[in-house]
């Protein structure tokens, strides 16, 4: 179970979405009929307009507050189903771990999507003009949804990294858009001859391509991922890209895959020292140091590795199996 926390101005605008059927804008149309069921009221009760009169008449008890609308939205996976009195738990659990189980909310049921999902629209303003904080709110409604997965045999669902601790940031994670996306974009590489080509083939594959400084791509979904979080930024797409001779890029994207910039110094290293000998470190103020350092490092690495790979590929050095060979059969001198 999933959870989106936002807080607002207008218990007339908030209400009204949960509560109307959906309408096409454009078109003026409806797009579902009785797509909303309020499931349980909370010191209200009524119909809309009865409701936005009840929060507002509260709400005059702290004028001062800006933003008195509490709207939590609660999504179950595809496929998962609770019964209404279930549902109902949801919501009087939430109001309980999220401190406003005495205020004003209503909780209503959508049906509009392959997915069960609630909205419970909150009072922040208590009748005893108490306001419920909205600080830490994400972490809370994060470990409210751990809860109920369990108690109610959930698809359990691992809460962002910030509100984990340090042993279970530690755990791997496997985002399957990132990892779809690296291996359309590692594809596209491998058939790709120049930048253009390359572009055009990501686009046929259901992806909108977003060149500036850097580059990203967003997906049917309209998820943008940059290309540095799946380990292909703009420079390294454009040096793989220059490579003309096919195994040198077939190496350089294994490489890659196996191992991100940790493994390609130990490749660096198994071939006879030759990063040592090539890299020119580039000169830099006291003061820009560091931050140089932290991002010039990995470029550096790729560029070493593209010219060794080069230089193997012409012949003008050997590799390290040949050097090892030779070495081993140097005779020795007396």
């Amino acid at each position: 179970m999933i959870a989106k926390v936002v807080t607002g101005k207008s218990f007339r605008g908030c209400l009204s979405y949960c509560l109307h059927d959906k309408v096409e804008e454009l078109k003026n149309e409806q797009v579902m009929k009785d797509r909303a069921e309020v499931i349980m009221f909370n010191q209200c009760g009524g119909t809309e307009k009865e409701l936005i009169r009840q929060f507002n008449e509260v709400r005059q008890l702290n004028p001062k507050l800006s933003n008195p609308v509490l709207h939590i939205t609660l999504s179950l996976a595809p496929g998962e189903k609770l019964e209404k009195d279930k549902l109902m738990d949801l919501c009087e659990e939430c109001a309980r771990e999220m401190g406003f189980a005495n205020n004003q909310y209503v909780g209503i049921l959508h049906k509009d999507t392959n997915h069960q999902h609630l909205h419970i629209v909150v009072n922040r303003i208590g009748f005893d003009r108490k306001t419920v904080s909205d600080s830490n709110s994400y972490r809370k409604v994060a470990q409210y949804c751990r809860k109920m997965e369990l108690k109610h045999e959930l698809q359990q669902v691992l809460s962002p990294r910030q509100f984990l601790s340090k042993e279970q940031r530690l755990i791997p994670r496997q985002d399957l858009r990132k990892e779809q996306l690296k291996t359309q974009i590692k594809g596209m590489l491998q058939k790709a001859t120049s930048y253009s080509e390359f572009e055009q083939g990501m686009k046929a594959a259901g992806y909108q391509v977003i060149r500036a400084r850097g580059i990203s791509f967003i997906d049917n979904k309209k998820v943008k991922i940059k290309g540095s979080e799946v380990g292909f930024s703009l420079a390294k797409i454009e040096r793989i890209l220059s490579i003309k001779s096919p195994t040198i890029k077939r190496q350089l994207l294994y490489t890659a895959q196996n191992s991100e910039e940790a493994k390609i110094s130990g490749f660096l290293k198994n071939n006879g020292g030759f990063a040592q000998k090539q890299q020119s470190a580039p000169t830099h103020s006291p003061v820009d140091q560091k931050e140089a350092s932290e991002t010039e490092a990995p470029i550096v690495a790729n560029d070493m590795l593209l010219a060794l790979l080069q230089k193997q590929y012409e012949g003008q050095i050997p590799s390290y199996a040949e050097d090892r060979k030779k070495r081993q059969h140097k005779p020795k001198i007396k």
